[in-house]
């Protein structure tokens, strides 16, 4: 009677992280097996009903065979991607850094300003995008005519056209959606720094400047390695921005890798092998970045 009540007790916890373990089960561990699967195959997902193993046959036409437009698309896809990120994160890091230490100060109107600025947060990317392609739409957008009217006379940039003004509109409009949760992750690891430090470094004379590098930026280099990771991260999977604002246009210099794998493994003449292999590549890319990120930006002792 002992053992059978103990092993009904065994089985209350798994009761509890059952529902998660089949969702991460359903969406996450069966489409990665497969994915991975699915990158050493041949493998068009209208008329195949099972992928072909073909070995590294996809990795040799991605990374060596330049006879094929897969291996253009890999590498200009790859190499706008990366752009984007090394363009976009210390952006994404250094701006709402920059404004929590300013809310740190509780200016007047902090609170409001503090959910302002965490509001794009909360949007979904086709919102976003939407309400900035009126701002720097060529014809009408808001963003040539305050131009005008600064400059005295007629602005007509392309922004969405032409570059460099394509991927500045990209950035800003990224920027601008990342904003709120890093803002939020500051904010909270300034106001977790003690207070007793700061006022003994007014006393000894410490500057705006020496407090920030010396005192605040050791004290929240975890929230800070945080971020720099996670931007990242979140950065190499640029899609929606390129796809609505610019069509990965003028001449494909912002088609984003994630543009070409949807392209390849869900268009009309599907090579979800080749597709696979690629996003598996780039998941190499992100992993090593992210440990080589995480080695210099982990605190010291």
């Amino acid at each position: 009677m002992r053992l059978d009540k103990k092993k009904r007790i065994d089985l209350v916890p798994y009761l509890f992280i059952a529902p998660q373990l089949i969702l991460f089960t359903i969406f996450f561990l069966i489409p990665a097996i497969t994915g991975i699967v699915a990158a050493f195959s041949k493998w068009n997902i209208y008329t195949d009903a099972w992928p072909v193993f073909n070995g590294l046959d996809n990795f040799k036409q991605i990374l060596f065979d330049s006879t094929t437009s897969y291996y253009e698309k890999f590498r200009n896809g790859m190499s706008n991607t990366i752009w984007f990120v090394l363009i976009s994160v210390p952006f994404c890091v250094v701006v709402p850094l920059f404004m929590a230490v300013v809310l740190s100060l509780k200016p007047k109107g902090h609170k409001f300003f503090q959910a302002l600025f965490y509001l794009p947060n909360i949007l979904s990317i086709s919102t976003v995008v939407l309400i900035w392609f009126y701002v720097f739409n060529r014809g009408d957008g808001m963003m040539n005519n305050v131009l005008t009217q600064m400059m005295g006379q007629t602005v007509n940039i392309n922004w969405l056209g032409e570059q460099p003004f394509a991927w500045t509109a990209i950035v800003v409009v990224t920027v601008w959606w990342c904003l709120g949760g890093n803002l939020i992750i500051y904010l909270a690891a300034i106001n977790g720094v003690s207070k007793d430090i700061l006022e003994a470094a007014d006393i000894d004379g410490a500057g705006v400047v020496t407090k920030f590098t010396k005192i605040m930026i050791p004290s929240i280099r975890p929230q800070l390695s945080y971020t720099i990771v996670l931007t990242t991260i979140s950065q190499f999977n640029i899609y929606g921005q390129s796809l609505m604002l610019t069509s990965g246009g003028p001449n494909n210099t912002t088609h984003t890798m994630m543009m070409y794998i949807r392209e390849m493994a869900f268009g009309s003449s599907s090579v979800a092998g080749i597709a696979a292999s690629m996003a598996l590549l780039m998941g190499i890319v992100m992993i090593i970045t992210s440990m080589i990120l995480k080695k210099i930006t982990e605190e010291r002792d």
